[in-house]
């Protein structure tokens, strides 16, 4: 599915987002700087700044506080990644090396914080302490999500209960904040935002339940990253957690010595038993399941034009493949 028509419906909104984070990158050190222009210039999806936009639109938001907003939630999310780069030892991301990797782990780490910082700078700015309780929540359980992340990694033994709680902290989460932070700046009512909190978190569900499948299934130069490398991480999850439900003894013990072992050897053969067993399948219909329950939520919202957009972002999220 083609996201352009989507981020069009905010292209103006999108082009001051666009302008606050260049003039907010801006520091007295040059690696900081340097670093961040980097990141910038690597693109990226900007989802979550796009669901804020759509969402206050959505709302009737008159203002302009929306874009600033949706820039703390950008700088929010590029500090995470700054730092799951570097906790992962990922060498690619959106077909180019990372940070971390041109760098070194210690300047993307501290760069990282200083995203991080600059982001509640900008929420003190935005002067709405209703909104800056969520994202500074939100933040939080993010963190714990990766901690989490990192405990369970090479867990063969991950349930798939456990597997929902990680990335609903990790992911679904800023989502989340997304959406309920730009209605509560819209001022609607508390029904509504409640309903628009709840679709952010099972959009923020589905796309990290399809990247877990585009991690098996996916084409490595689409996604700017290699296919296989949760497997390669010691990820264990929802295809993997399917696939050893569903394997042969033999196939079990197999699935089980990689990930606690962290072996390559037999990267190939799991992948191939991942799609083969119908675990590919599976985290889609899973995955559909939430876009379903995103949609439901929607109901509750002002029937717009914007609305109609945030119904789309659902199918990119079900149908992207990258």
């Amino acid at each position: 599915m083609d996201p352009k028509p989507i981020f069009s419906m905010v292209a103006d909104d999108f082009e001051a987002v666009n302008e606050l984070v260049l003039g907010q990158l801006h520091s007295d050190v040059e690696l900081v700087e340097t670093i961040s222009q980097y990141l910038v210039d690597g693109g990226g999806k900007r989802v979550r700044p796009l669901l804020v936009l759509l969402t206050a639109k959505c709302c009737g938001y008159q203002g302009d506080k929306h874009t600033l907003l949706a820039t703390i939630i950008e700088f929010l999310h590029t500090a995470t990644l700054l730092h799951d780069d570097v906790v992962d030892t990922s060498q690619l991301r959106r077909g180019r090396s990372t940070a971390n990797a041109v760098w070194g782990n210690s300047a993307s780490v501290l760069v990282g914080d200083f995203l991080y910082s600059r982001a509640f700078q900008m929420m003190v700015q935005l002067g709405d302490m209703p909104i800056m309780s969520i994202l500074a929540d939100s933040t939080n359980q993010i963190s714990e999500g990766e901690v989490w992340q990192l405990v369970n990694a090479r867990n063969a033994d991950l349930t798939e209960a456990e597997y929902r709680s990680v990335i609903e902290a990790k992911t679904a989460v800023l989502f989340q904040a997304s959406s309920h932070s730009a209605a509560l700046l819209s001022g609607v009512s508390q029904d509504v935002q409640q309903a628009l909190q709840k679709y952010g978190s099972h959009v923020g569900m589905t796309f990290q339940l399809i990247d877990d499948v585009l991690d098996y299934e996916g084409d490595a130069e689409e996604m700017g990253k290699n296919v296989g490398d949760d497997l390669v991480e010691g990820k264990v999850t929802l295809p993997l957690i399917y696939a050893m439900q569903h394997s042969t003894p033999e196939q079990l013990k197999l699935i089980r010595q990689t990930v606690t072992e962290g072996s390559a050897e037999n990267h190939r053969q799991i992948i191939d038993l991942v799609k083969e067993c119908g675990a590919i399948e599976f985290a889609k219909e899973k995955a559909m399941n939430e876009a379903k329950l995103a949609l439901q939520q929607l109901e509750a919202a002002p029937k717009n034009k914007y609305r109609d957009a945030l119904e789309d972002l659902v199918a990119l999220a079900v149908n992207r493949s990258n």
